[in-house]
This record gives C-alpha cells, structure tokens and sequence, in this order.
C-alpha cells in the first residue's frame, strides 16, 4: 500500500498539470481522480485559453498510460492507471448522493468529488488519504465529512520579504563619488535583491541609485528630459530609469492599482524606440476576463476589436500620452485630434496587443514586450510568453497581488510571484530588476479609497 493517497480536485489540474508529479512523488503516492473531475475536465477541453490546454494535456496523459486492473466494487468502479513516475486511479460511484443542480452546478460538484473522497478513505485503508484542492469551500466540505483536506504546498509558502529598494545612511561629503562606483564598496551588506538605493546624510541630503551591473547609477536630472511624460515620484523615476538605462532585459513590478505603471512603461517603451534599440511595443494582458471570454468570442490574431475592453489600459494609456502631445504642440484638444495622435502613436512605435491564447508558434524580435495584470497569470502562461522572446527583446512585467481575480491562482503560485522570487538570485541568462510601486498618483480618489478601504497589515 502507498504512503499517502491523494484525491484532486479539478483547480490542481487546472491550476497547473506539473502539480500531479509534485504529488506523486515519483509514483510513491497514489493519486485518485473522481469521475467528476474527468467531467469537467472534459468540459474545458475545447477552450483556446490555458484551462483549456491543461485539459487537453491531461487526456493525453491519460492516453499514454497503462491500465493495470479495473476493479468493481459494490457501488462504485476503480480504474487503476500507471507509467513510470505516477500511479493514478479514477473512481465513479454508481449512484451519488448529492442531487445534480444546473443551477448550483460547482457546488454539486464539489459535493460529488467529496463522496468519492469519502470512498477512497474506506478503499485504501491503511494509508493516509488526503483532499487537495485549492479551494476553500471544498476542502471545508470535505472537513465536514472527515476527510483531511490540504492545499498545494506552494499555497503554504510565504512569499519572502523583498528588499527592493534599500535606505543606507552615508554622510554627503561621498555623495559625488556615488555615480559609478561599486555598489559593494559603498555598502558591504549589499545583496543583489537591493537594485534601488536611497542614500540619506545626517545633514538631511539624499542621493537615490540603481544598481547596474554592480554600479550605482545615480538619478540625474536630465534622466527624463526627452519623455513626453514624466515620473512624479521617487519610486517612478527608479522604475523609469532603470527601464531607459536598457540594462536589463527583465523587469518586474509589483505595483498597486493607479501608480503609473502601465503608463510609465509604454512612455519608457517609446523612447527607447526612438533612440532605435527597439522596433515595435506588443502589449499582453492577462486577465481571468479575457481568459474566459477568449473561447466564447472566437478570438483570433488582429481582432482587436473584440478584445478592446480587455486592453483599456493600454488605450486608456495611449488617449493620456495623445493628450500630452497635442497640448505641446498646441492643437486644439478634439475627439477627432486625439483618435488621430493615438493612431499615429501606435503606427510609429508599432504597439500591438498579444492575447496569451495566441502566442503559441510565434517568435518576437526586437521588442519591448509589456506583460499586464500577470498575478492573474500562471506560471506555464509565464513560460510560454517568456519563450517567445529572442535575445533582441526587454520583458516588462506589471502587476499586484492585491488584485488577483483568478480562481485558480493565488498570491503564492501566480506568475508575478514566480518572477519576483527570481528576483533574490542572480541568473547567468538574464538581468533583472525589480522594484515596488505602492504611492497611488491618480489623485485625490485614489488617494481617498486608499486611505477609507486599504486596511493596515
């Protein structure tokens, strides 16, 4: 009998189909699939998106493995599979307690998946026999039943603190050394996760940093002269600095709702276009939205139409940066003059959008290459856009998990996070920075809402 017997629900397939051999634990444990699962998995197998990809990979899996024995039991069929690395039974029960509701179809559900865990308890006696699921109502109504019930090991993690940006005191007198010098000479406690560095004198001066290549590079104030828009604050000017140094090839940003990101990123983008490091801006967004809707709408490359809601930001971004050059250039502020300016503007810098759902079999060259809203991104979503990036590309990835909208994910297993863990060590392929962006500069709304609904931690 094996150690531990665990039953899946269908979100840790669909959450990521790796977390199948995490479980097994190459095969010393055996994995138990309800029949239910099979049904929804079945269900999602048609969709563009990548629940819809975990489904198909998982028939396949199925498909290339072995059937060792089908065993019936009074009430209930066990079909036992198995391959060098896992063991994986499903179970169907002959008739379920729970009533099948249309309406309430994820709660009948669960409730289904439950019975079966309850049968695998009597069925594998002598082993522990554990619920997984991400979900908190399941394995609630699992507990009801005394079943023991777990989440992923990764949902139990901490995500580690991140020292981003760094505040060391120094007297002003080395202020004018500051600019090139070796990072590790000026602080011996340096570690590479401090890419920004905030230098403050007990005179009350201050001189701010980023770290390239074990250098400082100070903030200047000719930085930022050649952007049509500005950064307004510290923390923006880092962001925007590090961006423009194009130094780095991978950039993440963990930032709250209205801190300038998105826009920050795209003004950046295009100067960086200007001077002719780059060709062209693909913006990718990652919504559980688009997700969704991606299959329903039938979407496909250049559509952009039918995905405009799904890419506000970036047009939203586009009408502020329109707004601004037609103010220089004093003409007159019109719809028309300013759906003009923003043609205009993604002509010039080629700003095009990528669905995740379309970025299979394609190769990007010489792009900047903006991932939005990524903590509503799973790590195999990470992966296959990273993948499509040649060498002659900068990845810039944006988002906050304080706003993760997919049922799937969490603050612990969600691209961003993947990424900004990556942030603590140093990679011999790429160079990264990262940094936080917590001061909301939307103005006085944001601000308020910030200060009423944000509760301290």
């Amino acid at each position: 009998m094996k150690d531990k017997v665990y039953v899946i629900d269908t979100n840790i397939i669909l959450s990521n189909l790796q977390n199948l051999y995490r479980v097994s634990d190459e095969g010393s444990n055996t994995i138990v699939v309800p029949e239910t699962v099979l049904f929804e998995l079945e269900d999602k197998k048609k969709l563009s998106n990548e629940l819809g990809y975990y489904s198909r990979e998982f028939a396949r899996l199925l498909a290339k493995m072995k059937v060792k024995e089908v065993d019936h039991k009074d009430g209930f069929k066990v079909v036992k599979y198995f391959n060098e690395e896992l063991v994986l039974h499903v179970i169907a029960k002959d008739k379920y307690e729970s009533e099948f509701e249309q309406v309430h179809l994820s709660e009948s559900n669960d409730k289904r998946i439950i019975e079966v865990a309850a049968i695998a308890q009597e069925y594998y006696k002598g082993a522990q026999t554990i619920f997984l699921s991400i979900d908190i109502y399941a394995r609630t109504f699992a507990q009801f039943k005394g079943i023991k019930a777990e989440t992923l090991h990764d949902d139990k993690s901490t995500v580690p603190k991140f020292e981003f940006f760094k505040q060391f005191d120094l007297d002003s007198s080395n202020f004018n050394s500051l600019d090139g010098k070796e990072v590790e000479l000026v602080d011996e406690q340096y570690q590479h996760q401090n890419f920004s560095y905030a230098f403050e004198s007990p005179d009350g001066n201050s001189e701010y940093a980023i770290v390239c290549n074990g250098h400082l590079d100070t903030l200047k104030e000719n930085d930022f002269k050649s952007l049509q828009v500005k950064p307004v604050n510290l923390k923006q000017k880092l962001f925007t600095k590090a961006i423009l140094t194009d130094m780095f090839d991978l950039l993440v940003i963990d930032a709250k709702a209205g801190s300038g990101k998105t826009l920050m990123s795209i003004a950046s983008a295009m100067r960086l276009i200007d001077v002719g490091h780059y060709d062209k801006i693909v913006y990718v967004r990652n919504s559980i939205e688009s997700l969704d809707k991606g299959a329903d709408i039938g979407y496909l490359a250049g559509n952009d139409e039918k995905f405009r809601i799904y890419n506000m930001a970036l047009t939203d971004t586009l009408e502020y940066i329109a707004k601004k050059h037609l103010k220089k250039s004093e003409n007159k502020e019109n719809k028309e003059s300013i759906e003009s300016k923003i043609n205009e503007l993604s002509s010039k810098y080629c700003i095009e959008t990528l669905w995740p759902g379309e970025a299979r079999g394609r190769t990007l060259s010489s792009s900047i290459v903006i991932m939005d809203e990524w903590q509503n991104a799973s790590e195999k979503t990470t992966q296959l856009i990273l993948s499509r990036l040649d060498e002659s590309c900068m990845a810039i990835v944006i988002g906050s998990n304080r706003q993760i909208d997919n049922m799937y994910l969490n603050k612990y297993n969600n691209g961003l996070t993947a990424l900004l863990k990556q942030t603590n060590v140093m990679h011999d392929e790429i160079k990264m920075f990262a940094i936080e962006l917590e001061k909301a500069v939307r103005g006085k709304f944001a601000e308020f809402t910030e200060r009423i609904f944000e509760r301290k931690k």
